[in-house]
This record gives structure tokens, C-alpha cells and sequence, in this order.
């Protein structure tokens, strides 16, 4: 099979497609700690936030961010009058901030949740929890990425 020499106009079509190509292809942008704050304020406008009742356990130092180990918990007797009804965790290095987000009533008995999640980059992990006052509470840990879990 014999192929022909490019010619001037191969290069030039070649080099058109490269450059509409990195104009118009999506980039891959991460999650700030804005964009964090910009979900956050769509879920639940500007109410304080206090801290405390959450503890978010998760590793230091992640040697894969495709499985990093994520557990929360938040301090609530679980009552009809006071109990956790939901939980969000975000996540400010990933390509979309809102990670997970738990629903929980007086049946569940106990305001925990574990799952995995992949992370891209170093970054770190938020916590909000929504009792069933109104109130509502962080908590923030950072996680060490060594490989990248989302192409990185």
C-alpha cells in the first residue's frame, strides 16, 4: 500500500481542525472553594453555620484518589423533634463541587454514612449537616492526593 506525501493543504486543514479544536472543546475545569461556597449558598442561602457534631474522617494522604475512603457521622439523639435530616459533602478540586448528599430521619437511629469517592487533585473535603431545627454545620478536612482519581 503505497500513501501519498501530505500536501500543503493537508497541513493546512489539519492545523484549521487544531485550532477550532482548542478553541472549542470543553476544558476540564475543578470546583473552588467559591464554587463550593456557591452550592452550599444555593442550598441553604446565607444561614450561619456553626461547628461542631460532624465528624468527617477521612485520610491525610490518599495514595489513589479514585477510592478515598470518606466516613461522617454527626452527634444527634435521632428523636422526632431533634434529629439530622441531611447531609452534603463537597468536594473544592473536583470537576463538580457537590459530592454526595444523605437524607436521614428519627427511623435511621444514627446520623452516619461511609461511601468512596474519587478525587482529582489534592483538596478539601466539606461537610454541611441540616437538623431538623434549621440549624446547620460544617466541618472541613483536607485530603493529599498522590494519583489523581478523575483523569489527573
Amino acid at each position: 500500500m503505497k500513501f501519498n506525501e501530505p500536501t500543503r493543504r493537508d497541513a493546512l486543514t489539519l492545523a484549521a481542525i487544531a485550532g477550532l479544536t482548542a478553541v472549542l472543546a470543553p476544558k476540564m475545569v475543578f470546583a473552588d472553594e467559591a464554587a463550593v461556597a456557591a452550592e452550599i449558598k444555593k442550598l441553604y442561602g446565607d444561614k450561619k453555620m456553626d461547628s461542631g457534631k460532624i465528624k468527617l474522617d477521612v485520610p491525610e494522604i490518599a495514595e489513589n484518589g479514585l477510592v478515598v475512603p470518606v466516613n461522617v457521622e454527626v452527634e444527634s439523639p435521632m428523636t422526632d423533634k431533634d434529629y439530622v435530616k441531611a447531609v452534603h459533602i463537597f468536594a473544592d478540586g473536583n470537576p463538580l463541587p457537590g459530592v454526595v448528599s444523605y437524607k436521614f430521619t428519627p427511623a435511621c437511629g444514627k446520623a452516619a454514612a461511609s461511601t468512596r469517592m474519587r478525587l482529582a487533585q489534592t483538596q478539601n473535603i466539606v461537610c454541611v449537616a441540616e437538623m431538623s431545627s434549621g440549624a446547620l454545620y460544617t466541618t472541613k478536612a483536607n485530603v493529599k492526593v498522590t494519583i489523581g482519581g478523575c483523569g489527573g
